[in-house]
């Protein structure tokens, strides 16, 4: 299962929640220091897996823990997203958890320049851990702000280009030659769909943002862009590259049937996380997807011949082609934990300890977060999950900037996406600069 079902509902998620960080607790070295980790104790994790499988191999690589910390116990508590993680934090007091996990890696920001998440430069400092030498400089990234680290990485998401090749021979495509620019792909996507009266026989590809997937920060990844400039503000108006994402956006929408056609053919899709998604049943030919899709291709007994590819690039950027977007899981520690440093042993178990990353990877197939897992000889993974690995060691893959007030920029950059596909704004220049100014006043208020 991915690092999780998430990319909309988790935004969704995330927005809520906001709010609830700003006045969560500090953490502190003198409370980390308080606990003594090698006594009897038993600490709480709470965590966003839900389904068996995925629940399963959280309990094992914790089982994994526990066996290697005979003093420490651990008590699960799963389904947590980032609402009921924020209301936990903030009301503080000995019911919450004191390990928590995140799949919003967009939230780290939030996390970290409120409080809400307790900082780990002691722990880290105290196991004299190198963190240059543990994690690719991304992951690095996405789990601190502004200098302050308030988490660890836990498994990382890849995404790339999933195709039907059985699709690609029936149109006279060469299955082994998938798009590498995007004029490519809005040429390929065109001969893969079949019209059938207002609907489809078979989309070549979903472009809407409201498909799976399919959403600003995924499509810009494949752009050489910035969010933020040098001194902090919006950068949506003046870099061209978010024009060129939403004006090639939006030409694909039209040559493909049009905002409307697609979208009731969307209300056709079968659940994301189920055996009825789109690419799986051949609605559609290509998807962008992380690489947890493998997984439910294969328990999907899905008939067809799968191919897997990094996302096209921009046509001027074709040097950079293999790159893509990264995310993941989050793991950290909540400030008001008494149990910090027990706390501690768990989280660095599940980042960094080779064995126990290459297990979970291998359980919930997921991309390793750490060097040595990634060259681990025990990682299971068929012949297409390479494609990932590459991805996710691509020096020009990318994750979105963390920002203080969490995702709410990218909310405000979609919402302006989201009507100019449709065709509600059309003067995309000023809905760019309207966005930025907005971006600005959200950043400055919430500072």
């Amino acid at each position: 299962m991915p690092v999780r079902p998430r990319r909309a509902a988790a935004a969704l998620a995330a927005t809520t929640s906001i709010a609830l960080f700003a006045s969560a607790c500090t953490g502190s070295a003198d409370n980390a220091a308080a606990d003594d980790p090698n006594a009897q104790t038993t600490i709480t994790f709470w965590h966003g897996w839900s389904a068996p499988a995925e629940v399963k191999a959280i309990e094992d690589n914790v089982a994994r823990f526990e066996k290697a910390h005979p003093n420490i116990k651990v008590k699960l508590v799963g389904d947590i997203n980032d609402e009921k993680l924020g209301q936990a934090l903030r009301a503080g007091g000995s019911n919450g958890p004191d390990v928590v996990s995140s799949f919003t890696t967009s939230n780290v920001g939030k996390f970290c320049s409120s409080g809400a998440l307790a900082d780990l430069a002691p722990f880290i400092a105290k196991s004299k851990l190198d963190l240059d030498k543990t994690f690719p400089k991304v992951l690095q990234e996405y789990t601190q702000f502004e200098g302050k680290r308030c988490a660890m990485p836990l498994l990382s998401d890849a995404y790339g280009l999933y195709y039907n090749k059985d699709a690609f021979r029936k149109a006279g495509l060469d299955p082994e030659a998938p798009p590498k620019t995007w004029s490519q792909f809005a040429e390929v996507a065109k001969k893969l769909t079949e019209h059938k009266g207002d609907s489809y026989e078979q989309l070549g590809f979903m472009p809407n943002y409201l498909g799976y997937e399919t959403v600003v920060e995924h499509y810009m990844s494949q752009w050489d862009h910035a969010y933020f400039d040098k001194d902090g503000k919006s950068n949506v108006a003046k870099d061209p590259a978010f024009a060129e994402m939403m004006t090639y956006q939006k030409s694909l929408v039209d040559s493909l049937g049009g905002f409307e056609k697609l979208d009731k053919y969307r209300t056709t899709f079968g659940d994301e996380w189920g055996a009825k998604h789109p690419f799986q049943t051949g609605q559609v030919a290509m998807q962008l997807d992380g690489e947890w899709r493998l997984n439910f291709i294969k328990d999907a007994k899905v008939k067809f011949d799968v191919g897997v590819a990094p996302l096209p690039v921009a046509d001027d950027e074709v040097a950079e082609y293999g790159k893509g977007y990264l995310s993941g899981t989050i793991m950290g520690i909540a400030p008001q934990s008494k149990k910090q440093n027990a706390a501690w042993e768990l989280v660095k178990y599940m980042t960094t300890d080779t064995d126990a990353v290459v297990g979970f990877a291998n359980a919930i197939g997921n991309v390793p977060s750490t060097f040595e897992a990634l060259k681990s000889p025990n990682l299971k993974f068929d012949d297409r999950f390479k494609t990932f690995l590459d991805i996710a060691r691509h020096p020009q893959s990318t994750t979105p900037d963390g920002a203080v007030n969490g995702p709410a920029y990218q909310e405000t950059l979609s919402a302006l996406a989201h009507k100019y596909e449709s065709g509600k704004i059309t003067d995309l220049k000023k809905g760019l600069a309207d966005a930025a100014a907005q971006i600005d006043r959200d950043i400055a208020a919430a500072k």
